[in-house]
Parts: structure tokens; C-alpha cells; sequence
């Protein structure tokens, strides 16, 4: 890492401070590959549906592989959509995180600021983050994963400045692997007065770290979202009783359980939201942009049931496509809809 080395959207003083939501997260420009059949995943062996970390080489394999078929670019990481999510939504946002320099980089800064949203990049001269993303054609999704510069994200790059003029700090579970860097991070939010939302992000994730990742949730955590497996990780319980010992730990907790919707709980409150009809196509990003949604909902003071209606909104728009971004027209239809539950 080079220290003191960032990217800076130039964006107005008065706009830092208006910014409600700062996203913390692994820096990942994704490569999304549609095959024309699962051949290439066993030539690869990769198993179907998984996410596999890989190194540079194995990275470079891949691709080299599949440069016949159609590739599309986009910057990554779960926090990284989310707040991506937020900003389409017009919410003053920003994402730290580490780059590499390189085009994956320069794509990926250049991706945050065209959707207003300010870089607080880290500089490395490890290659940047990638995943390449192999899309079945019956939608499922199997992941190659280089983390390269975005793994290098450390408590020594993160600062109190970094916090200031934030309501939310949204980060990642997948950044649970350097403990230190994820309680610094979390104690300066609350120092500046944040409020902490906790993706758990993957189940094998929580189970790797549970001891962990329990103590942060009684200290820090004040909105955490997780899915089906995740929650039994954390909990070794179904959906609804997770939700019990999640919402005890938290202000408000939240699980998700795909095609059934997602289980909303603040204190005594709690709902059982329903999903949106949806022809799924890829379901890449659909819990990150629940979480855009969701949060966009909280910032606006929606009901809690209101704010989990808006997050399947976003995800059940979100399947309909290939990748984690939602098109244009989409935005518009999403904006229309919004104003309807005013």
C-alpha cells in the first residue's frame, strides 16, 4: 500500500458534508461472463454455484478461457453495490476501500464517480481486485475470485476524517477476516456518531468467525442483514427464530429468505415482507441492492414494513439482469413506485 495515496471524486465541500451513507468493502471490479453451457466450470473445476478465491494466474486462466464469450465490466464487492444502489436512489454516498494501479482501478473510480458517489481509495501496487463472474444459463452464478489489492485494506489506512459527516457506515462481513481493521473502523463510526449496518455477507464467512463477529454485533452493530444460511450460521436456527436472537443484539434485524421474502424485526415489531414477481435471470447483487433499498428507506423515515417493501423492490428488479446494476429505465420505473408509497 502507498500510504496517504487516494482517489478523491471532485465533488463540492458542501456535498461531503451533506453525504449520509459511507460503505466500507472489498474493491472488486466484476467480469461478468454469460456461458453457453457449465463445460468450461468443470474444465476449470469449478464447482458449480461456489465462490472460489483464486490467485492472479488462475484468474488470468479463466479469462484467457473465455474471451469468446460476451464480457461486461462493473465495479464490485457487496458494500461497493449497495452503495451504489443508495446513490441511484439520490442519497449522498461514499466507498473506501483499496485499488490497485492499474485499469481495474481506474475503472473502478471512474464507476463510482459517474454514479455520484465519492472514491476514498487506497492505493497498491498489487494488482486490483477482480471476480469473474460465470453465468449459467439457468442463471446460477460461479465465482473466481482474485481479491488482490483489495484484501490490503488495513487499520493503518483507515482514519477518524474518513467518518466525518456520515449518518450510516455500511460495511461488509467478507472484511471479517482482519478483525483489526473491522473494529477500528467500527469504534471511529461510533465515535462520529454513526449508526453501523453489518452485511454478514456468506455462511462459511460467519462460521469462520462467529466467536467474533458475536461480540461486535452486542458492541457496534445496530442494523445487520443476513440471509437464510447466514442466520443459521450465526444462530444454528430457522429463519424466524434467528431473527429473535439477531433482533437482540441489534436495533433491527433482517432476514433474508429468497423467494419467500425477508423477516423485518425492530424491538417488538416485526414483519413479514412478501417479493416482488420476477422473471430471474441472475441473482448477483440481489441482497446488496435489498440492503440499498432498505436503508434508503431507513434515511427517509419509512415504516420498518415500508423500508423492507423498497428492498425487494430493488432485488426483485435486480434479478431480472446480468450483474449487480440496474438499468436506467429500471431506475425510472423503481422511482415511480417510490413516489406511490409516499
Amino acid at each position: 500500500m502507498l500510504e496517504s495515496s487516494y482517489f478523491w471524486a471532485f465533488l463540492p465541500t458542501t456535498t461531503l458534508i451533506m453525504t449520509a451513507i459511507l460503505g466500507m468493502g472489498n474493491a472488486l471490479v466484476d467480469i461478468l461472463v454469460s456461458l453457453e453451457n457449465d463445460d468450461l466450470l468443470s474444465q476449470f473445476q469449478l464447482p458449480k454455484g461456489s465462490m472460489q478465491l483464486v490467485d492472479r494466474e488462475f484468474s488470468g486462466m479463466v479469462l484467457d478461457g473465455t474471451t469468446h464469450l460476451p464480457h461486461t465490466l462493473a465495479s464490485g464487492g457487496s458494500a461497493a453495490n449497495t452503495i451504489h444502489g443508495l446513490a441511484r436512489l439520490g442519497i449522498s454516498t461514499a466507498f473506501l476501500g483499496e485499488v490497485g494501479q492499474d485499469d481495474y482501478g481506474k475503472f473502478f473510480q471512474k464507476d463510482l464517480e459517474a454514479s455520484n458517489i465519492r472514491p476514498i481509495l487506497l492505493q497498491s501496487t498489487t494488482e486490483s481486485g477482480r471476480v469473474v463472474a460465470l453465468i449459467s444459463p439457468d442463471s446460477e452464478r460461479t465465482f473466481a475470485t482474485y481479491l488482490g489489492a483489495a484484501v490490503e485494506l488495513s487499520s493503518e489506512g483507515v482514519h477518524p476524517a474518513h467518518f466525518e459527516g456520515y449518518s450510516i457506515f455500511h460495511i461488509e462481513g467478507y472484511l471479517v477476516y482482519n478483525h483489526e481493521l473491522m473494529l477500528k473502523a467500527m469504534k471511529l463510526a461510533k465515535e462520529c456518531g454513526l449508526k453501523i449496518s453489518l452485511d454478514l455477507a456468506s455462511y462459511n464467512v460467519v462460521e469462520a468467525n462467529l466467536g467474533f463477529l458475536k461480540e461486535v454485533m452486542r458492541q457496534f452493530v445496530d442494523i445487520v442483514f443476513a440471509n437464510e444460511e447466514e442466520a443459521k450460521a450465526f444462530t444454528g436456527k430457522n429463519p424466524e427464530e434467528a431473527l429473535e436472537e439477531l433482533a437482540e443484539l441489534c436495533e433491527i434485524a433482517v432476514v433474508k429468505v429468497g423467494s419467500k421474502g425477508s423477516f423485518v424485526r425492530r424491538g417488538t415489531e416485526k414483519h413479514s415482507i412478501g417479493v416482488i414477481q420476477a422473471k430471474s435471470i441472475d441473482t448477483t447483487g440481489a441482497g446488496d441492492l435489498y440492503a440499498a433499498g432498505f436503508l434508503y428507506g431507513l434515511i427517509n423515515e419509512k415504516p420498518l414494513n415500508q423500508c423492507g417493501e423498497i428492498g425487494a423492490l430493488l432485488a426483485g428488479t435486480v434479478i431480472e439482469v446480468i450483474g449487480a446494476k440496474i438499468p436506467d429505465a429500471a431506475w425510472t420505473v423503481i422511482r415511480e413506485k417510490l413516489k406511490m408509497m409516499r
